[in-house]
């Protein structure tokens, strides 16, 4: 697939490394700062064009009229909704997928009339990442002890990653008496991470202590299942945020209404901006790295602290001081890969928050081939959780009508789970695939994923 990029920001950047590590993708990326441009070639397969992203003329140099789709994704929202206009205007590029950071342009004031239409601005997708990571925050404050919730089949699956933790009443046991455990659950292991090590699990495999384990499992029995990985904790009532920005000030306001909810925000007038507008939430000046403020508001006695500055450093800092001061659990945004992988090494910090990994999940669905209709970046992009809907006969389709244990999949690739007409099916190796499935895939080795992609096409040539 031929693909536009704009912007080579953080999230663009990303995009850029996840999508040209598949041999299918041709990749070019606009910026201005021709610096990081060539930082990006020298790491890449990629093609650089440096310029304005919204003008036509660099459109034109950048290939927009051969592209097949033109991902906007500059720190400007009014850049990006321009970009795809001329995309679409000028050149006929059949998919724009835009970044829209704010959240004044999804609101609608018409319900007759959308914004984001072909016959307005013509943005087929809009990518929220603030929206996106308070969505995710939010999970992980519900479900206690998880670091990862992810959604599949419209909410009704769910893919969890818990650390087993001593008390867990299947750590040291085998994987197989779950179902003595939970019986009538249908759940399934998905994939076990020991000290940063893959283990394929299997019925005879054993959980270890801390182990890193994802689950899958209906919705309504998520807390079952993570019962039998570490003791149950109590429901989050408390939750301090440092960082009234604009996920601090949206987690806030989605939280306040079932739960205790602190602000603490450095900037005054920022403090005295989202204090008028939350309702019941407690707004806090100062600074979340400062002890006595943090001992003086009773840190201790908070479920959960997260720290959502735009300092990922501060965040770090302010969330580790939490923690050593008796919080229960903390959790920090993180960009940079590095960071997070040694916060949670070290175990300093229970949950480190990518933005860039989260933004790059809700991307990839639209990017793949097949009805590939979800598709989750997992372990700093190493992994990926998939959902994929299987179409045709027998005669058409690598999948339809045959035993898992038929299917070729790659190295790496598990079935996980199958959503069937509203039920949740736990994959067997005899278990027949029908057309219509939702077949849920667990993908340790991300470099698998074309072949996976592959293996959902409708009339391929076997």
């Amino acid at each position: 697939m031929r693909i536009l990029i704009l912007g080579a920001g953080q999230v663009g950047s990303t995009a850029a490394y996840q999508l040209a590590r598949q041999e299918a993708n041709e990749v070019t990326i606009v910026d201005k700062d021709a610096t990081v441009l060539r930082g990006l070639q020298d790491r890449l397969d990629i093609r650089t064009v440096v310029g304005h992203a919204a003008h036509p003329n660099v459109l034109q140099r950048a290939g927009a009229k051969n592209a097949e789709m033109v991902i906007a994704l500059t720190s400007s929202d009014e850049v990006n909704m321009i970009a795809c206009q001329v995309a679409y205007t000028f050149f006929g590029t059949p998919t724009k997928i835009g970044r829209i950071r704010s959240a004044e342009y999804l609101r609608s004031i018409d319900k007759d009339r959308a914004l984001f239409a072909q016959e307005a601005i013509p943005v087929d997708v809009t990518i929220a990442p603030e929206q996106l990571v308070t969505e995710h925050i939010q999970e992980l404050i519900h479900f206690p002890g998880a670091f990862q919730v992810l959604d599949f089949a419209e909410g009704k699956v769910r893919l969890v990653g818990a650390r087993a933790l001593s008390g867990g009443l299947l750590v040291d046991q085998q994987i197989k008496s779950l179902k003595e455990h939970i019986p009538g659950v249908e759940t399934r292991i998905a994939a076990i991470y020991r000290q940063g090590q893959t283990i394929s699990p299997d019925g005879s495999t054993l959980i270890r202590e801390n182990d890193e384990v994802f689950f899958i499992a209906a919705r309504d029995d998520i807390r079952l299942v993570m019962g039998e990985m570490r003791r149950p904790e109590d429901t989050v009532r408390r939750v301090t945020i440092a960082g009234g920005g604009a996920i601090g000030f949206r987690l806030a306001r989605r939280l306040e209404q079932t739960n205790q909810v602190k602000v603490i925000e450095r900037n005054q007038s920022r403090a005295k901006y989202i204090s008028e507008r939350l309702s019941k939430a407690i707004v806090l000046h100062g600074d979340a790295a400062d002890e006595e403020l943090l001992l003086e508001e009773n840190i201790d006695s908070a479920d959960v602290f997260v720290s959502l500055t735009n300092a990922e450093e501060a965040n770090i800092l302010s969330a580790m001081l939490a923690k050593k001061l008796g919080c229960n659990k903390v959790m920090a945004l993180i960009n940079r890969p590095a960071y997070a992988d040694l916060v949670e090494e070290s175990g300093t910090i229970d949950v480190a928050v990518s933005p860039q990994q989260i933004t790059i999940s809700a991307l990839l669905s639209h990017v793949r081939r097949g009805d590939v209709v979800k598709v989750h970046s997992l372990r700093r992009g190493r992994a990926e959780a998939i959902e994929a809907i299987a179409h045709g006969t027998s005669s058409q389709s690598r999948v339809v009508g045959r035993h898992i244990e038929d299917i070729a999949l790659p190295d790496g690739v598990t079935i996980s789970a199958i959503f069937r007409k509203d039920r949740v099916l736990q994959a067997h190796h005899d278990t027949v695939i029908e057309t219509g499935d939702h077949v849920i895939m667990f993908i340790t080795d991300r470099r698998q994923t074309t072949e996976v992609e592959r293996l959902f096409e409708v009339d391929v040539d076997f």
